[in-house]
């Protein structure tokens, strides 16, 4: 098949895609646990969180304004609980707005990567094609220290991953994203006065699947996605704060459209 046509057609569909996902909202339970070094639960509870979660989408109002589409979320409970006032974020929860991992598929967005054809395959019974895809970005890792518990990292052009697309309608079915290799950070505390050098992280592993959902009044079908499973491996962690090893479970139920009412008063 032609690549450049493929891609055409899935930059089409996820922007019409976006389009009508923003009249949509849906129930985003998240799954936050700590691993040992066999990669199972290392004894500690998981941290549950529940989120309202809805579509921005902003296509640009001029060619030269690039298109925006965020995942914005409103917390509904902690721990099976409603939240309370001192119930703050922690470092690995979902942030509040956070870009919809689509957005890399959009047409004016696909120019920062590099695409290539992988081969045909089916999912979930559906017949699909695979493209692999890298990030063309350049720049050095770093990290920031946001608060005394959490680290933010960096790592420009150090992702490569692989998108299923649907052969039929054009619409991505699954998409997996790793580190191109081990990353290295330095960082200096100058607060403690101490320097953090050969901290590495490992693995950084992400994996979302699509699936189709049927609304009603009116009737239509959407490949929306259902859920997404992070891991994350940091070498050297230990005494820094951070988590050697974390699986985090993302899944998003009980879709459903906006609902509203109105009616003239002469």
């Amino acid at each position: 098949m032609d690549l450049g046509a493929v891609l055409v057609r899935v930059g089409e569909r996820v922007a019409e895609y976006f389009a009508r996902a923003q009249s949509l909202i849906c129930r985003e339970t998240v799954s936050i646990q700590t691993l040992g070094s066999s990669f199972t639960s290392d004894g500690s509870l998981a941290r549950r969180l529940e989120y309202d979660l809805r579509i921005e989408w902003q296509p640009g109002s001029s060619p030269d304004e690039a298109p925006v589409a965020n995942a914005v979320r409103e917390i509904i409970s902690v721990g099976g609980r409603r939240p309370r006032p001192k119930d703050e974020p922690k470092c690995m929860d979902p942030k509040p707005v956070t870009p919809d991992p689509l957005s890399m598929l959009l047409p004016r967005k696909q120019s920062d990567f590099a695409f290539d054809w992988a081969g045909f395959t089916k999912v979930d019974g559906r017949q699909a094609v695979m493209i692999d895809y890298r990030s063309l970005e350049t720049g050095k890792p770093t990290v920031t220290k946001k608060d005394e518990d959490c680290y933010e990292f960096d790592a420009p052009g150090r992702a490569r991953g692989r998108v299923w697309i649907d052969q039929a309608s054009g619409d991505v079915l699954r998409l997996d994203e790793r580190l191109t290799g081990m990353i290295d950070f330095d960082y200096t505390d100058r607060s403690r006065g101490r320097t953090y050098s050969s901290w590495t992280i490992e693995r950084a592993d992400t994996s979302i699947r699509y699936r189709q959902v049927i609304f009603q009044d009116p009737q239509e079908t959407l490949t929306v996605p259902i859920s997404i499973d992070r891991m994350t491996v940091i070498r050297n962690s230990v005494g820094l704060a951070l988590t050697p090893r974390v699986r985090i479970s993302q899944r998003f139920s009980d879709y459903r459209r906006f609902v509203t009412e109105g009616r003239i008063v002469q």
